[in-house]
């Protein structure tokens, strides 16, 4: 980090892992940046939110030359065990927070936040640092909040006519007073990574798909399947990025084509027109505005055979894996993964 013509090093702690469904991405994210910031010249250490550290010098973890870029065992198509990841602390019940991860991020310049899902884009941890002084990259509570629930962004969506799916939320138990016809997308309302999501064409699938998606949460959305191409745009600090367009070489894009490779073409600038490609950009900065978004965060589109667009739901801390799209957005205009990551770590500090 550069500031008035001098290089200041800082001391930074790349947050990752935790037990939601997005475990391994997560720390697939933070080897990324971790690697890219020590590139960079940062002090920077790679720590687990939930494992934590239980070495006896948490106060010098900074000045250690430790390997922290531990092996992940890479991105699978399957969910991690999270129940053997919890059964590695008896005490996690009581304490979401590992050893000495609080000590050591009050000890940082800035926390960068490597973790997806459930505690970690909820909003939750975001609020325990801001009581406890603690900078951190991304977006507040409030907007972490908002955006973890699909159904409140979708509300949200409609109030300032950004175009969505038309859909309905459904608690567990409950008769809905309406069908979605079919097609239709199922999603688990606060997922990620797009765990819990499935597309349904007839009652059986339908059936199959709501049992799926309530296995991660107690409220689904159910909205019209959106028959196109399917796109994302980056904005930082309230500007877009240019829009990558994802087209799966199978199905839609789930858990598996996010991040295996091979599994998708992305094209990034998309090849669409320029007034399209402006539209989008701006559905997207608009998004980012009445979610109330801070730093950076991502938006994810489709558009329609006859070129409606829709904003399908805002991601407010995008993957960084070596397959991730924000990534690629910023290398289309000349930013590379490093300066990335750099730029991220301003805006937090600044």
């Amino acid at each position: 980090m550069i500031k008035e013509g001098v290089v200041i090093t800082m001391k930074i702690v790349v947050l990752a892992g935790g037990i939601s469904t997005e475990r391994d991405v997560s720390l697939s994210s933070g080897v990324m940046i971790y690697k890219a910031l020590k590139k960079k010249g940062h002090k920077a250490i790679l720590l687990d939110v939930y494992l934590g550290y239980t070495g006896q010098d948490a106060e010098d973890v900074f000045e250690k030359d430790e390997k922290w870029d531990k092996e992940t065992g890479g991105i699978s198509d399957k969910n991690p065990d999270i129940e053997q990841v919890k059964a590695m602390r008896p005490d996690g019940d009581k304490n979401f927070f590992g050893p000495n991860v609080i000590a050591i991020c009050q000890i940082a310049d800035v926390v960068f936040m490597a973790l997806h899902g459930e505690n970690g884009e909820n909003g939750k941890i975001q609020a325990c640092f801001d009581l406890m002084g603690i900078t951190y990259t991304g977006t507040d509570y409030v907007s972490s909040a908002i955006c973890m629930d699909k159904g409140i962004t979708k509300d949200i969506f409609a109030c300032y006519g950004i175009p969505s799916p038309a859909g309905i939320r459904l608690k567990k138990g409950e008769t809905p007073k309406e069908k979605v016809p079919f097609p239709c997308m199922v999603k688990a309302c606060c997922g990620g990574s797009s765990v819990g999501v499935g597309i349904a064409w007839k009652e059986e699938e339908y059936e199959q798909a709501l049992k799926e998606a309530f296995r991660y949460d107690n409220e689904v959305i159910v909205e019209q399947y959106i028959k196109g191409r399917e796109f994302s745009v980056g904005v930082m600090e309230g500007k877009a990025l240019p829009v990558i367009e994802i087209a799966p070489l199978q199905g839609f894009y789930d858990y598996k084509n996010k991040y295996q490779a091979g599994s998708a073409i992305e094209t990034c600038p998309a090849e669409l027109s320029e007034e399209k490609t402006k539209e989008m950009q701006a559905y997207a900065e608009e998004a980012f505005r009445v979610l109330r978004l801070k730093n950076y965060a991502r938006m994810d589109f489709m558009m329609s055979e006859t070129g409606e667009i829709y904003c399908l739901e805002a991601n407010t801390l995008p993957g960084m894996t070596p397959t991730s799209l924000l990534p690629q957005e910023a290398e289309a205009i000349g930013i590379s993964f490093e300066e990335l990551c750099e730029k991220i770590i301003e805006a937090a500090v600044k």
